[in-house]
């Protein structure tokens, strides 16, 4: 296998062919993600598994370069030596990679107090559709700022270049990590005076998360939804929390592994959709009640719908046995103030989205970086 340098050599080279012989490419890693986004049209596959390893991990500065093959649970295991952690939980298996992380900006639970892939990279090493190496950002925490291409990158999904490195901000292992699940009805009239109880509570949580009632029942935690929420600090911090906490209702230690649960429920689910939406905080409750209503009754696989509280971003997870259920789903969404992503669709349902990447000025950036087209062609609805 060739490795390291020599590896983004050789993907540098079979760029630089693609482009002469204006071959479309599709970006693979591990893999997971090849269902996301809309169907790309690419006539070769370009592989940047075998890309792997971390380069350069300096602990007293809280940074690790690594190659965007790299899975996140190898990042984990070696900063966990030494008492630190990259704070990023995308969905999906916990040996995703790094690359595929940063390219779709994908964000969990953590992104409640850490932010997400965009305010942890602190560079990257890409290779633009013309088979040019660039770099952007830098190793350290404090970098002379230009434009920032490192945030272009981020979430472009491979459009406008391929990652092979990237440079992460790391943060200190707490004392205590400990989660608790409060249990609470999510379709109740009362849910939008228990969210605005919740924001005023003196607490500091990593992540807050509140699951529908399905959703919440296949976690184990409770019946009529719940609130699952990581708390963290010292020991003694941690129990100030919960008592606080109890101001909502019973507070319960959360099922053994629910936050690896909810990364991976899309898959244990069978997804045949997934859909994000985004509102103020102060209107998820609205939201949330609305798509409850819409669900059909008697569904044998209802939706799932878990809820980033502090941020007003709701995931939509359409089992594949209630796909049924998908048209009138996005009829609700289409009605609902706010913006809507979809992450996975059905191939027939994409038509109903519109393109994320329609405005002159993305449009004038692809040119200046992949002007042939070739980088996962038609992923965010570009056209050529």
């Amino acid at each position: 296998m060739i490795t390291g340098t020599a590896a983004v050599q050789e993907l540098r080279e079979q760029l630089s062919r693609a482009a002469n012989d204006r071959t479309p490419l599709r970006i693979r890693g591990r893999g997971h993600w090849l269902d996301a986004g809309r169907p790309v049209q690419a006539a070769q596959v370009l592989d940047v598994g075998a890309l792997s390893g971390i380069v350069e991990y300096v602990p007293g500065d809280l940074t690790l370069t690594a190659f965007a093959g790299t899975p996140l649970d190898e990042i984990a295991k070696v900063t966990g030596a030494e008492r630190q952690w990259l704070a990023l939980d995308p969905p999906g298996p916990a040996d995703g990679t790094l690359g595929a992380t940063v390219s779709t900006a994908s964000a969990g639970p953590l992104a409640h107090a850490f932010g997400g892939p965009r305010d942890n990279v602190l560079g990257l090493q890409v290779i633009t559709g013309q088979g040019e190496l660039i770099e952007s950002g830098g190793r350290v925490v404090k970098n002379v700022a230009g434009f920032d291409l490192t945030r272009l990158f981020t979430g472009a999904w491979g459009t406008l270049g391929v990652i092979t490195m990237a440079t992460v901000r790391l943060r200190g292992l707490p004392e205590v990590d400990e989660s608790v699940t409060i249990p609470i009805d999510s379709g109740s009239n009362s849910l939008p005076a228990l969210l605005s109880s919740l924001r005023t509570l003196q607490i500091a949580p990593l992540a807050l998360e509140l699951l529908d009632a399905p959703l919440s029942r296949r976690l184990g935690a409770a019946d009529a939804g719940s609130l699952l929420v990581r708390l963290a600090g010292n020991g003694d911090a941690v129990r100030a929390q919960r008592t606080i906490l109890g101001q909502l209702g019973a507070v319960h230690d959360a099922p053994p592994n629910a936050w690896r649960r909810l990364r991976e429920i899309e898959l244990e689910a069978t997804a045949c959709a997934v859909l994000r939406l985004s509102r103020r905080p102060s209107d998820v409750a609205d939201c949330i009640g609305a798509i409850h209503r819409d669900q059909p009754e008697g569904e044998s696989a209802p939706v799932l719908m878990h809820t980033a509280v502090g941020r007003g971003v709701a995931r939509c997870i359409v089992p594949g046995a209630s796909a049924g259920g998908l048209d009138a789903l996005l009829r609700k969404i289409e009605t609902l103030a706010g913006s809507r992503v979809a992450e996975r669709l059905p191939a027939t349902h994409w038509s109903s989205m519109a393109s994320a990447v329609g405005d002159p000025l993305s449009r004038r950036t692809k040119q200046s970086f992949d002007p042939l087209n070739i980088l996962n062609p038609g992923i965010l609805g570009e056209k050529s």
